[in-house]
């Protein structure tokens, strides 16, 4: 008997830029937002964005294309969501670090998300940066 593998229609590489993969991410974030108990107010600078109405349109979904700016943000997040469950003995401690005071020299004894509030891309970088370190790698 000969096994067969079923693969998806069309499968090939993923464009990032297109609306498809956008709205995944912003489905993504929005999942991450919540772990974290995000506010708008978070929500916003993270992403980069000034204005509420931007952000709500996302939440409600469909497909939309994001800037390179926004994609290279949701990327750091992503990284910095995934090195916390790797790091931390569970998902709610994973998920709590983001708000926890920290006395490591980037944080200065404040959270990530105070760090992360001032909106800038720097910031979410060496956050991630921070964590890959803590793993002893990248990625």
């Amino acid at each position: 008997m000969k096994a067969t593998t079923a693969s998806a229609p069309n499968a090939g590489p993923v464009d990032v830029h297109s609306p498809a993969a956008g709205a995944a991410a912003l489905r993504t974030f929005f999942r991450i937002a919540e772990a974290w108990q995000l506010d708008n107010a978070d929500q916003l600078a993270l992403l980069g964005l000034r204005s509420r109405t931007t952000l709500a349109t996302w939440r409600k979904g469909g497909e939309v294309s994001l800037s390179p700016d926004t994609l290279e943000r949701l990327s750091y997040l992503f990284g910095i969501y995934k090195a916390l469950q790797m790091l931390l003995p569970s998902p709610e401690a994973a998920d709590a670090w983001i708000r926890k005071p920290n006395a490591g020299p980037l944080f200065n004894g404040a959270s990530a998300l105070d760090r992360l509030r001032a909106g800038k891309v720097a910031d979410l970088y060496l956050v991630r940066q921070y964590l890959d370190a803590q793993r002893g790698g990248w990625g």
